[in-house]
């Protein structure tokens, strides 16, 4: 004779369920809108490569080149453009020097690189908060 576990009749297993958002367990009551955040049936979450609200927030954070990396999770690479700034300053004046102040035209193009590249990076914070 086998000695195979059983399933009992009487299970702790509970039928809650959860929002596919953020894992919070849904009100029994009203099972198709959850209370920690804003799913509901029908919800469709917004593809990641048409930008939400907080590209656009990090965007406007990266007027100081870096915070919009800090924001959406990436702190050693914000700290590192923070730093790249001061540097693409230094190298601006430098070379307005050389060229009748045409040289200050690079700034303009580092600030925009930044606030591109933080456009389309990865949200790590929001991902750690979905968790």
């Amino acid at each position: 004779m086998l000695d195979m576990p059983t399933i009992e009749s009487t299970s702790s297993v509970s039928s809650t369920r959860a929002c596919p958002l953020c894992n919070a367990a849904l009100d029994e009551s009203n099972p198709t809108e959850c209370p920690k955040c804003d799913w509901h049936v029908g919800y469709q979450e917004s593809p990641d490569n048409f930008g939400n609200p907080r590209d656009v927030a990090a965007v406007v954070m990266s007027v100081v080149p870096g915070l919009g990396h800090i924001y959406k999770g990436h702190v050693l690479t914000g700290v590192l453009y923070m730093l790249g700034a001061a540097f693409a300053v230094l190298a601006a004046v430098v070379a307005s020097t050389a060229t009748a102040g045409f040289g200050v035209l690079l700034l303009p193009l580092y600030w925009a690189g930044v606030m591109l590249q933080v456009y389309w990076l990865e949200d790590r914070a929001l991902a750690k908060a979905r968790e």
